[in-house]
């Protein structure tokens, strides 16, 4: 027992913020808009995770819009405040296999019947994939995203 606490006691101490910066070079981008309006309900129910060597959950996203239509890749990326390279994939591209087809068909139910992959590189391994579609009459960019690590 007394061991069991000696490592609980441990791994606390480790997992504790030390108050200093890190050194490591870190990129700005890491962090970008996902939600500033509702969110429609089929993206709310989504609990799947995009299988990459990080594993991570699509979380809902629900972006006002003005356009008349989606946006393009430059806009995108000033949507969501991303600094680095944005690029676009069919769905067949991002889900040759058809393990994602929930996911895209609550962003098709959701917005105008399309869907559409923006692929935010985040450095050599990480990247952020928005599957979103246009909801014209809420005036908002909806779907879901999910972080990646692919090295």
């Amino acid at each position: 027992m007394s061991s069991d606490e000696a490592y609980s006691s441990f791994l606390e101490r480790a997992n504790q913020d030390t108050g200093t910066s890190s050194t490591s070079t870190k990129t700005s981008s890491a962090a970008t808009k996902t939600v500033d309006t509702d969110v429609p309900a089929p993206l709310q129910t989504i609990e799947q995770y995009y299988v990459s060597e990080a594993d991570e959950p699509f979380v809902p996203v629900s972006l006002k819009w003005t356009g008349r239509s989606m946006p393009s890749e430059y806009e995108f990326k000033d949507l969501v405040g991303h600094d680095g390279e944005v690029s676009t994939m069919s769905t067949q591209e991002f889900d040759p296999k058809g393990d994602y087809k929930e996911v895209i068909e609550a962003v098709q139910t959701s917005g105008d019947g399309k869907a559409r992959i923006f692929r935010l590189h985040q450095g050599r391994a990480k990247a952020q994939y928005y599957i979103v579609g246009f909801d014209e009459k809420g005036k908002r960019i909806v779907g879901l995203k999910a972080n990646a690590v692919e090295s």
